[in-house]
């Protein structure tokens, strides 16, 4: 199977992305993976500290090798925002084929160091490894920020040149979580012009770029949620990012769990009799597989160029 440093030089060069989607349940996992078997696109499961704490981790390892053996696209198990060396170190030992190491939240000259320690652990072990520097607003899992630090493009290169870095997420102007902005959403081209001029050629990520679909909010609150006020970064300017870009990877997680919700929700408020978790638990992975194929077809182009 060609790794992701293929796929990810082949995004630049023709123009498309791989979506890195979370899952914390097997239901999603399978979703995920059935959509990019559909439309024959490789994709990036993703699981982050807490998430991984959650299912158990040979839950983890082994749901996904068994999902590997029974599909043909190429399926990437990632680490989203690993906080330190040692959760790191544990998904190279587990088998990760890439990991994320997250220490934007350091001075930079400790962010460096331990990118680096984690590059150098994992590159002898042929694991690919992505930074962060800049931090995205918002709250997701062990992730949190009260304000938007963007990245600045001459620590970008530097940063990538000290660490051996293999790819590097950005901040630009997305956000962490369903509530991102109060207005339209707005991002930051021209630092991440700066970037590319610092950095050519060389893989960027987005994180936090959920689109918090108003439909999707609309069904979750008709069948009794309560979520007010949500709002995502607009496919239109994340898809620009992607063209005129090198953004080679789009973090998807709300996007998600706000499709898994409706479905269940819708299931258990039209079937009040129901108490058989398979059926309504079904309703939430199908409403994620609707979900990463528009992102795949629609937002990623991945399964037309990859």
């Amino acid at each position: 199977m060609k790794d992701l440093k293929f796929y990810y030089k082949k995004a630049i060069k023709k123009g498309f992305a791989i979506g890195a989607f979370n899952f914390s349940n097997l239901e999603v996992l399978k979703a995920i993976a059935n959509s990019a078997e559909k439309l024959k696109s490789p994709v990036i499961l993703a699981v982050s500290e807490s998430a991984l704490r959650y299912m158990g981790e040979q839950f983890v390892i082994e749901n996904v090798k068994i999902i590997k053996e029974n599909h043909t696209v190429p399926l990437f198990l990632h680490l989203d925002h690993g906080k330190s060396f040692e959760i790191c170190k544990k998904a190279i030992d587990l088998g990760f084929d890439s990991v994320m190491i997250d220490a934007s939240a350091m001075p930079f000259d400790e962010n460096v160091k331990l990118t680096k320690q984690v590059c150098d652990y994992a590159h002898e072990k042929g694991v690919y490894v992505e930074g962060e520097l800049g931090q995205i607003i918002g709250v997701e899992d062990n992730t949190h920020s009260d304000t938007n630090i963007f990245t600045d493009p001459e620590q970008a290169q530097k940063f990538v040149k000290e660490t051996k870095v293999d790819s590097l997420a950005v901040a630009i102007g997305t956000s962490h979580g369903a509530y991102k902005y109060k207005g339209e959403s707005r991002l930051r081209f021209d630092i991440l012009q700066e970037i590319e001029k610092k950095l050519p050629n060389f893989p960027l990520v987005l994180h936090g770029a959920s689109s918090v679909n108003s439909d999707t909010i609309a069904m979750i609150n008709n069948y009794g949620g309560k979520i007010e006020g949500a709002s995502g970064v607009s496919e239109e300017l994340t898809r620009m990012a992607i063209k005129m870009h090198n953004i080679v990877k789009i973090n998807i997680d709300t996007d998600l769990r706000m499709a898994f919700t409706a479905g269940v929700r819708k299931s258990l408020v039209e079937n009040p009799e129901n108490f058989d978790t398979r059926n309504y638990l079904l309703e939430g992975q199908i409403m994620v597989e609707k979900l990463v194929e528009h992102k795949i077809d629609v937002l990623l182009d991945s399964e037309k160029k990859a």
